[in-house]
């Protein structure tokens, strides 16, 4: 027994070396691909040195003697800290991750082959000007520079994530630039699911239902649109099971409620307590380990500019210079149209046109899949656009036989000056060189809003298409496309988009919200992101004559839920304070607390407050309530609170509160008894989920921000090291946006929010201020992985200046960069 025992020790203690052992020589391979902040690298393609002195919080700060070097460096900085970051999007937007994923990716390779948006930046890359051509050369040489850099040097392939997924990495090329571009415009795009959306409620439901779960922004109201059946040929399913791509953080897919939003707003003169301009700005995109914003600094000819940059893409796209602040917020503008086309029953190479049968246009494209057989897909296009089949987006559910689906969409445009015009933005002194600068952005559409010195300006930047008055959907819905008056017919002029400048109120913004109220065609969009935050920002910006640098900080740091505190007085209006206190531990003595709460609750989603989960768990489960006997298997596409649609029961707008009626049941339910079973609803799912004493729930512990490596995130062990989870205030609805995820087992996760905060003081520049959601750096072992994340929770910032002093001052490491003795001698 004695010898047994001595064996297994061995065998333990044997182990336990082994596993030390594997985890260090693991650990060394990854740590070499940890860059040198400190060091001299002698490299081809610059004209003289350049220095990349990385501040405090490691930003870094690129001086040089020339643009093109200045570019370079960033590009070279972007690949030291982002390679993997970079290489995964740029495989995303050509549709190559299943090189590296399997079978797992197929599908958004597919989507994104059909899309060709890699093929359309390419041919884009002769449309930019020559400054911008020049930057795009440069920024590619300096990323190709760092690849090179890591083969020579040994640098553990670049990135820990390689050792996982080898594969020969490309050179960079700008091309890979505006398609990384094209790709954010895809996963902030929500009009295609609304499209369909919406077509898929009309065949369920009256015009009148239609417009109480998806009604128009408040304003002037919308001629009657036909129903969607009635304009499509055969008989369409009324309760059809649609088909997506599956939930993946490697898809660049996101349901509607989690496309692309954000906030800014300045301020004039006459509304600053500082005597010039005052300008915010805060970009929501979906949450990640690392973020996808990366601060830096370029010291550029036309002078510095600091802000957000995106690994891959070589601008600024929101921040400032000394002169000049700009921030962009996703405009929701109708950009894209979905097209029912007739394939010839006689030839399906041919589609139905308002002339006749005409060939589709096709090509052939192989995606490779590791681990499995190389697929051939056929890409097919019409007049119209790319066709796509029927298991994406759930077009299938709206797709009468023998037709096809195809988007037209501005995004799919082989003539995209959009990099250009942020190039322009960048090197702008003033707001009419910025507007100018803005009239050559294409897409996708975004919401400009500058600010120099003297002078505030916010203008709508992107191509919008021009749909004649007669368009049968107006674009609402996906329409036939062989009838001439459903037909793109070109854009609008860039100068025709809406703009403002220096409002007599002092104030401008947007928190994608609605804009104009003009008549189709000129309408802009029929749905906007936001109905809810600018109430409350109206109310913030009118509460004081005069802001500073403070107060537009606090307003976008704020957490009270203008939804909240208009819809409880609604839904609970008969509940409050009914009856005598019910026995304590019963379901009725919950409901009396859980009244209470609310009762004196001032709508702050604070992560410390029991308040704002017991609301958004009761109004989650209201909301499922009142839909899912009419939509059926359609319910479950809404995952996220219609403030308007519950807003239109309970005040019973049109004949609204029959929603309040179970169908499927004899009794006539009321509105207070769907409101009563919803809020015991919810208080079970707590109880079951984070206990029954109501007054100790923190809605922090159910509203986590979800920070996840989108690879390494789902690997056991390691998940442990890369993906990050704080403790959140705000919510879906608030001007500090936290988006619930809304689906699974923890539906209150946060899982879309700001990446990044700016806050611009035009009478002292270099007091303004930034922060991102998680670190500079996308390396899991390095310091600088997550140093950001917890001042970002917090509410905090790092400085934002210009002055060299102080970069160098602080510096956590000095890069400089020399040209090769080939380049220098050749640059004498």
């Amino acid at each position: 027994m004695a010898l047994l025992f001595h064996w297994l020790l061995r065998i333990a203690t044997a182990l336990v070396v082994l596993g030390i052992a594997a985890f260090a020589l693991a650990y060394y391979f990854a740590a070499r691909s940890l860059p040198d902040y400190d060091r001299t690298y002698e490299v081809a393609g610059i004209s003289a040195p350049v220095e990349i002195v990385r501040d405090n919080a490691n930003v870094p700060h690129i001086f040089g003697a020339r643009d093109d070097d200045v570019f370079f460096a960033l590009g070279y900085a972007h690949a030291q800290d982002r390679m993997w970051q970079m290489t995964m999007l740029r495989r995303t937007a050509q549709g190559r991750l299943s090189e590296l994923f399997g079978a797992r990716t197929v599908g958004i390779d597919k989507l994104m082959r059909r899309l060709d948006l890699y093929t359309l930046a390419t041919r884009s890359v002769d449309a930019q000007d020559r400054q911008t051509t020049a930057a795009l050369e440069a920024y590619a040489a300096g990323v190709n520079s760092w690849f090179g850099e890591v083969n020579a040097g040994a640098r553990g392939r670049g990135a820990p994530e390689m050792w996982l997924f080898n594969h020969a990495i490309a050179p960079w090329q700008p091309a890979d630039s505006i398609a990384i571009v094209k790709l954010m415009a895809l996963e902030m795009q929500s009009h295609l699911d609304i499209e369909v959306l919406r077509a898929r409620a009309s065949l369920i439901l009256e015009d009148e239902r239609v417009d109480d779960l998806l009604p128009s922004a408040p304003g002037p109201g919308v001629a009657a649109l036909p129903r969607y059946g009635a304009m499509m040929p055969g008989n369409l399913p009324t309760y059809a099971e649609g088909t997506r791509l599956p939930d993946d953080p490697l898809s660049p897919i996101n349901p509607a409620p989690l496309a692309g939003a954000s906030n800014a707003w300045a301020a004039g003169i006459a509304r600053s307590a500082t005597g010039s301009t005052l300008l915010a700005n805060d970009p929501h995109l979906g949450l990640s380990a690392p973020s996808l914003f990366y601060l830096a600094r370029l010291e550029l000819s036309s002078g510095g500019v600091i802000g957000g940059t995106i690994p891959g893409v070589p601008v600024v796209l929101t921040g400032r210079s000394a002169d000049l602040g700009w921030g962009v917020t996703s405009a929701y503008a109708d950009d894209i149209d979905v097209f029912v086309e007739e394939v010839n029953p006689d030839d399906a190479r041919e589609y139905r046109t308002p002339d006749g049968w005409k060939r589709f246009e096709t090509r052939d494209s192989i995606v490779v899949v590791k681990g499995g057989a190389a697929q051939t897909l056929r890409l097919q296009w019409t007049d119209n656009g790319p066709v796509l089949p029927p298991d994406l987006f759930e077009l299938g559910t709206i797709r009468p036989p023998g037709h096809v689906t195809s988007v037209s969409w501005t995004v799919l445009s082989d003539d995209d000056t959009s990099l250009s015009a942020a190039m322009a933005l960048m090197r702008a002194h003033d707001v009419e060189e910025a507007l100018e600068a803005g009239a050559r952005h294409v897409a996708p559409a975004m919401v400009l809003t500058v600010a120099d010195r003297n002078r505030i300006a916010l203008k709508l930047i992107g191509a919008l298409p021009a749909r004649d008055p007669d368009h049968r959907t107006r674009g609402r819905m996906p329409s036939l496309g062989y009838i001439e008056e459903n037909r793109w017919q070109g854009t609008f002029p860039a100068s025709d988009n809406p703009v403002w400048v220096d409002p007599e109120g002092g104030i401008l913004g947007h928190t994608n919200n609605k804009i104009v109220s003009s008549p189709f065609p000129r309408h802009v969009s029929y749905h906007w992101g936001d109905s809810q935050r600018v109430a409350r920002w109206v109310r913030l910006m009118q509460s004081r004559e005069v802001h500073t640098r403070e107060s537009f900080i606090e307003a976008q740091l704020d957490t009270v839920s203008f939804t909240a505190r208009a819809l409880l007085p609604l839904i609970g209006a008969d509940l409050w304070f009914t009856g005598d206190a019910a026995p304590e531990g019963t379901p009725e003595r919950q409901r009396q607390i859980a009244l209470t709460l609310l009762a004196e609750w001032n709508g702050e989603m604070n992560e410390h407050l029991p308040e704002p989960l017991l609301y958004a768990a009761w109004v989650r489960f209201l909301q499922e309530r009142l839909i899912r006997d009419e939509l059926g298997p359609l319910a479950r596409e809404f995952t996220h609170l219609q403030p308007l649609f519950i807003e239109r029961v309970f005040r019973d707008l049109n004949g609204a509160s029959r929603w309040c009626d179970v169908i499927q049941s004899a009794p006539t339910e009321t509105c207070t008894d769907i409101a009563r079973q919803a809020l015991d609803d919810a208080l079970v799912w707590i109880g079951e989920t984070y206990g029954s004493d109501l007054q100790t729930l923190r809605w922090g512990d159910a509203h986590e921000a979800r920070h996840d490596h989108s690879v390494l995130g789902e690997v056991a062990v390691l998940r442990w090291f890369v993906n990050i989870r704080q403790s959140t205030s705000g919510g879906d609805n608030t001007l500090m946006r936290g988006m619930t995820l809304g689906t699974g087992p923890n539906p209150m996760l946060n899982v879309h929010a700001a990446v990044y905060r700016g806050v611009y003081d035009f009478a002292d520049p270099d007091s303004s201020v930034f922060i991102t959601s998680t670190g500079q750096s996308g390396h899991p072992l390095s310091r600088y992985y997550d140093h950001l994340g917890e001042r970002w929770r917090r509410g905090e910032y790092i400085p934002m200046s210009l002055d060299p002093s102080l970069a160098r001052g602080g510096a956590v490491g000095v890069t400089v960069l020399r040209p090769a003795v080939a380049d220098a001698v050749a640059a004498d």
